[in-house]
């Protein structure tokens, strides 16, 4: 038999959005004090930022003059002036179209592989690790099939950013798996040999690394033997970002219980497929935020190869910039800003599939088993 309810039972606290704005925003006068300065601040700083971006920006225009006025805002028709540059960089305008095959290709695949339910992941994972890179680069280099060559030298822009944190990510992951089993090894060689290089790599600031890359290493080859610049730069991101990838695995693998070893080890399973089958998976689980938080470093980070004389991204917003038939007081900062959109989308967008592989994957819910 069901108890009466007492005089002193509390009534259940009402729902809806005032109830919560009371219980999360004003529930205590710090709350309140806390909530009023965050309300002032954003009427402070958004209604001018929406004004400047926005209503009183200018949208189209051929030259700087319509950019001049006193209280003009943002001026976006130097953006849509150079759009085609901010893109490609100094990529030949008739050869564009190599660069737009290099965009959809990798956009289906990742869009394929992102996307849960959808079938053949295995041969669609295999054909962007082996043969999407050997499409890319005989597409943008040319000099096969019938394609004019177009020298790296020419390549910039969203176009450059993007190949240097592809190359830098995809690479990184498996390179700083092994440094970081070479880091645990019983073996003193391999052990020593990958602590020397995480822990100079992570002593050395990578504008320091892609110095090395650009002018000292072809001091070091043979007489005759060259290296294309854009490689050695982008060798020297991948190299970077493995050895921090490596300490972000290390972490994983410390995080497994001593017991999964043991069993593992217990149903007669040799070191690799122990690592492969049920220490790695675990491990990789465990640090998935700390690897995307490495990825999304690693993307902006691209930035720097402008340093050694690439026209990436920002570089060519530089460049922009400084181009005396669109000087006016907000060029720069529309450059900017814009550059600024592009590389929180693109951070913004793996942040967001972190958080959904980490409730989805990671957390070992139903959704894992679309994937």
């Amino acid at each position: 038999m069901a108890r009466a309810p007492t005089a002193s039972a509390k009534p259940p606290r009402g729902a809806g959005p005032v109830a919560w704005m009371r219980d999360n925003l004003f529930s205590s006068p710090f709350n309140t004090a806390l909530t009023l300065a965050a309300l002032g601040l954003l009427w402070i700083t958004v209604p001018p930022f929406i004004n400047w971006t926005f209503i009183n920006a200018v949208w189209s225009g051929e030259t700087r003059d319509v950019c001049m006025g006193p209280e003009t805002g943002a001026c976006w028709a130097y953006i849509a002036a150079r759009l085609d540059q901010i893109i490609y960089g100094f990529y030949d305008t008739a050869e564009r179209w190599r660069a737009d095959a290099v965009f959809i290709i990798g956009a289906i695949g990742i869009f394929w592989l992102a996307t849960p339910g959808l079938w053949a992941k295995r041969a669609i994972g295999a054909f962007m690790l082996i043969a999407y890179p050997v499409i890319s680069y005989v597409l943008l280099s040319g000099g096969m099939f019938g394609l004019d060559v177009v020298p790296s030298a020419k390549w910039g822009g969203l176009l450059l950013t993007l190949i240097v944190a592809v190359t830098g990510i995809v690479a990184s992951l498996p390179l700083g798996i092994l440094l970081a089993l070479g880091r645990r090894s019983k073996l003193p060689v391999v052990r020593i040999l990958c602590i020397g290089f995480i822990e100079f790599v992570r002593g050395v600031p990578l504008i320091t690394i892609l110095f090395m890359a650009s002018n000292l290493l072809p001091l070091f080859l043979p007489e005759g033997l060259v290296f294309d610049k854009l490689l050695r730069a982008l060798v020297a991101v991948a190299l970077f970002s493995a050895a921090y990838m490596a300490e972000v695995v290390r972490g994983g693998l410390q995080a497994v219980p001593q017991g999964q070893y043991e069993a593992a080890a217990s149903l007669g399973l040799g070191y690799w497929r122990m690592m492969g089958l049920i220490i790695l998976p675990q491990a990789l689980k465990t640090v998935m935020p700390s690897i995307v938080n490495t990825f999304i470093g690693l993307f902006k980070d691209t930035s720097l190869v402008s340093i050694i004389g690439f026209s990436d991204l920002l570089g060519i917003i530089q460049k922009g910039n400084a181009d005396p038939e669109w000087s006016t007081p907000v060029t720069a900062t529309t450059g900017y800003l814009f550059a600024a959109a592009i590389f929180w989308a693109f951070c913004f967008s793996m942040s967001r599939y972190s958080a959904w592989l980490e409730r989805n994957v990671a957390g070992g819910k139903a959704g894992a088993g679309k994937t």
